[in-house]
């Protein structure tokens, strides 16, 4: 690569795309024309657009539980009619919406209160995988948007630390709970609610309980026998998965944020990015171009990871969520007809925050043997964003250090550093030869490792909502060229199945399963206690 930019001052230009807020750069990556080409002639072959266009139209596409897929409908400004089950769902979501919006102002206006009549003044979201990751992460990108004076708490670990130190810090009489569960029943969420519940209960008396939760379901029945009133119920639909319902009532801890007008700007972004995916051609198609590139390394330099790695403190959690979509979507081993998959599908994601990265995992992106793809994505902060010590900053900003850092980095990916290029520079501070020669193969970097740059023209609703769609539809495209199921997870169903054998056993409820696991496990414990 570092010849071909050499070669070519115009190389950057060339194998660049901009889609609305968002600027790809894919420049650094093992890539021709020709290249470019075989690969479009690929995603042609496998008849791509067809399969976009069934995606939106509501077609089938999760096979094993026979349902569409149709977290793109949630952000459809046009309303396009979509019939589901011979209901109309367009009319159905935005109805919820306005109810939704309702809600937040109701909070915002203060008419919403709580058992002893004071107002909200924090929320706590009590939810795991989708429902934890997508709220997570947007009410912390989009902090500088907050119309509200809301604190917000994510609890989705079972693990009782994580509840008791957030219990131990909040007002009950001024706290809203939020229950995201799609099934009602999922054991972690159900297990921290019926805690939080208890809590509330002895502090203000169980009718606080009806006051002050609210329920995201499908099970609306399952949430009113936990002692939630219809009225604080608001629905999710089978038709979306779980890691695709941010844009549902699931983004109602982002919508207390950020309130109508912004929230309405996040579905608007994911909305342009779902007609530039219907509508342009592969080459110029940003999800599908992203999506074709992660196959190139995946099935032709067997690379099995990639790195996510967002230089914006606001998008620390980005990489988690991307996490669950990728992987939880195309870690598949059968195609849809059932049989072996012939290539490999999907790969680790991991990353993190920008330059924390760099003194941690990006070592082993630059000297290992490994091929890691990495994005980068870059956001210019909001210009709502004032830091307090500004004033304090040197003549070097945060800021220019953070986009030099980032581009110092790719750079490095790419370039790499020769053998000769590490001797002369040990030679050049005098360190005699018979020493710079040894050391130089140290500092010896291969270079010609992949990298995409995503600039954000700013971070701020409408670009989030774009980059996350964007990411969703990369994900889909994936799918289709490796003719995977990317909306079941049954993996993730197999250890649901496993755990209440296994608990029953641990607590000693049923003797009849006191199996292996339940000894190693007593034994473990009786190896704890000190010696007499």
């Amino acid at each position: 690569m570092r010849d071909w930019f050499d070669q070519d001052t115009q190389r950057v230009e060339q194998f660049s795309l901009k889609v609305n807020g968002i600027h790809l750069d894919y420049s650094r990556n093992r890539i021709n024309k020709t290249t470019l080409a075989l690969l479009s002639d690929l995603s042609n072959s496998l008849k791509i657009h067809e399969k976009i266009q069934g995606l939106f139209a509501g077609e089938r596409v999760n096979t094993t539980e026979q349902r569409p897929a149709l977290h793109t409908a949630l952000r459809d400004l046009k309303q396009t009619p979509l019939t589901v089950n011979g209901e109309n769902i367009a009319d159905t979501i935005l109805q919820t919406r306005l109810s939704l919006f309702e809600f937040v102002e109701a909070v915002h206006g203060k008419r919403f209160v709580g058992a002893t009549l004071k107002p909200i003044t924090t929320v706590i979201n009590l939810g795991i995988g989708g429902s934890c990751l997508g709220p997570k992460m947007s009410v912390q990108a989009l902090k500088d948007f907050a119309i509200s004076d809301l604190n917000f708490h994510f609890i989705s670990t079972v693990d009782e630390s994580q509840i008791s130190d957030v219990l131990s810090q909040i007002d009950p009489e001024t706290t809203l709970f939020i229950v995201s569960s799609k099934s009602f029943c999922t054991l972690e969420t159900l297990t921290n609610a019926r805690t939080a519940a208890n809590w509330l209960s002895e502090k203000l008396g169980r009718e606080a309980v009806s006051r002050q939760f609210i329920a995201i379901t499908a099970a609306t029945d399952r949430a009113s026998a936990f002692g939630i009133p219809p009225h604080h119920i608001f629905p999710i639909w089978d038709w979306v998965g779980g890691r695709y319902s941010l844009w549902s009532a699931i983004g109602l801890p982002l919508m207390l944020m950020i309130g109508r007008d912004h929230f309405t700007d996040f579905l608007t972004g994911a909305f342009e990015m779902d007609q530039h995916f219907k509508e342009a051609d592969c080459l110029v198609n940003m999800p599908i171009l992203l999506a074709l590139l992660s196959h190139w390394y995946i099935n032709f330099f067997n690379a099995s990871a990639a790195a996510i790695c967002p230089y914006s403190h606001r998008l620390r959690y980005l990489t988690d969520y991307l996490q669950q979509a990728d992987m939880e979507s195309n870690g598949k081993s059968v195609t849809l007809n059932g049989q072996p998959v012939a290539s490999q599908t999907g790969s680790v994601i991991f990353g993190g925050e920008g330059c924390d990265g760099q003194h941690a995992y990006h070592q082993l992106l630059l000297q290992s043997q490994q091929i890691i793809p990495v994005d980068f994505i870059i956001a210019t902060p909001s210009p709502l964003e004032r830091p307090v010590f500004s004033r304090f900053a040197p003549d070097h900003h945060h800021q220019d250090i953070l986009m030099a850092s980032c581009l110092s980095q790719a750079q490095a990916l790419m370039r790499g550093k020769t053998f000769e290029e590490a001797r002369d520079a040990l030679t050049a501070k005098h360190i005699p030869l018979n020493v710079a020669e040894p050391l130089a193969r140290h500092q010896t970097i291969a270079g010609n490792k992949p990298s995409n740059l995503l600039f954000l023209k700013q971070l701020n609703p409408k670009n989030l909502g774009a980059l996350l769609a964007l990411y969703e539809h990369k994900i889909f495209t994936q799918s289709v060229l490796w003719n995977i199921n990317p909306f079941d997870q049954w993996g993730v169903q197999l250890g649901k199945q496993l755990l209440p054998a296994i608990l029953a056993s641990l607590q000693g409820d049923d003797p009849s399963n006191n199996h292996a696991l339940h000894h190693a496990m007593k034994h473990f414990f009786d190896a704890q206690e000190p010696s007499q």
